[in-house]
């Protein structure tokens, strides 16, 4: 944890962190508390157990102890009856990330360690993920603004118990860990089977840390590309060269259209690689797909990536000219319909 600290400059800044009760969320806040940090733990209450109330009045307890601040944050109103998994997931860092804006917090941090980083792998390798996907979680990543750090990547759950029994501090089980209604939890259950011919989480963490690298390699030369050869019509549309596009290698062009849907469809992630492949795989007569949240088609030679629009009112003429007098860099810019329509519902939110 300290040598994680030391390398991003971190000591003494303020840091949210996820704690869940378990025993990698409580060896993160104390953690970062010993390495210089001044931790703030955030503890999400899903309600969707009869004793999560409990658990998390059992972390207040623990951060009172250790002079830690502490909150809880709740999910109020209806839950989904499938999906809960996913749903709870996004609710989580919906409300971590409110607080971290009304409180100026830049950095949140998150307890996933080495086992975590093991099964992603095998997670993505089943989906069919490229190596962006392969490439697991990363250390540092940005999202609404918030920089997430995971400095405990190279760590075992077994280490991270040790910490906390040297401290004397126990920690909660969730029984949903052990629930194979859960896609994680059966490829948890799988690992050993994979650690007897070898193939263990360490090896499997340190195979997404190589592929980091060449992901790495890739964002650049992909952000070189959007640099020189997208336009970028205000995050309301990007249009981009069909031929240069076609012209890409495929492992730039892949990641690209990746990068370029999640940002005009506002997803958490990009989409899946094999469905970016069907668009990377259409001809002449592509005439559109939706994508990501995204329309995309081909008009005057240039793919155009605007987000799904499912309003049927028609952008009136007069709409546009009006527009194009409080916006004259838009004037007689020759943008198809469904561009101009993009770019003016955005700029008039």
């Amino acid at each position: 944890m300290k040598e994680f600290v030391a390398k991003h400059n971190l000591k003494g800044e303020v840091v949210a962190a996820g704690v869940s009760g378990g025993a990698d969320s409580l060896a993160l806040v104390l953690g970062l508390k010993e390495a210089g940090c001044i931790p703030v733990a955030l503890t999400v209450d899903h309600r969707l157990r009869k004793e999560s109330s409990q658990e998390a009045a059992y972390v207040a307890q623990v951060m009172q102890a250790n002079g830690i601040e502490h909150h809880v944050l709740c999910w109020i109103g209806d839950k989904p009856i499938t999906g809960v998994e996913e749903a709870a997931r996004k609710e989580r860092y919906r409300l971590m990330f409110e607080f971290c804006h009304r409180r100026g917090i830049r950095y949140l941090a998150t307890g996933h360690h080495m086992r975590d980083q093991a099964e992603t792998f095998l997670l993505r390798l089943e989906r069919g993920s490229g190596v962006f996907g392969l490439s697991g979680i990363l250390p540092v990543s940005r999202r609404e603004e918030i920089t997430i750090i995971r400095p405990q990547l190279d760590k075992t759950p077994e280490e991270l118990k040790d910490f906390l029994r040297q401290k004397n501090i126990s920690w909660v089980e969730d029984p949903m860990n052990n629930s194979n209604d859960f896609m994680r939890v059966k490829v948890r259950k799988f690992l050993p089977q994979l650690a007897d011919i070898g193939i263990d989480e360490k090896r499997l963490a340190e195979t997404a840390a190589t592929l980091a690298k060449t992901r790495a390699f890739v964002e650049g030369e992909v952000e070189d590309f959007i640099k020189n050869n997208v336009r970028d019509f205000d995050g309301a549309a990007v249009g981009l060269s069909l031929a240069k596009l076609k012209e890409l290698h495929h492992e730039i062009a892949l990641p690209l259209l990746g990068i370029l849907i999640r940002k005009i469809g506002g997803g958490d992630y990009r989409p899946e690689a094999k469905e970016v492949e069907r668009v990377l795989k259409t001809g002449a007569d592509f005439r559109g797909c939706t994508l990501g949240g995204c329309e995309i088609f081909v008009a005057a030679k240039r793919l155009w990536i605007v987000p799904q629009d499912n309003d049927n009112r028609v952008m009136k003429r007069q709409d546009w000219e009006d527009f194009e007098k409080q916006n004259p860099k838009y004037r007689n810019c020759g943008l198809p319909y469904k561009v101009r329509r993009a770019i003016y519902n955005k700029l008039k939110e």
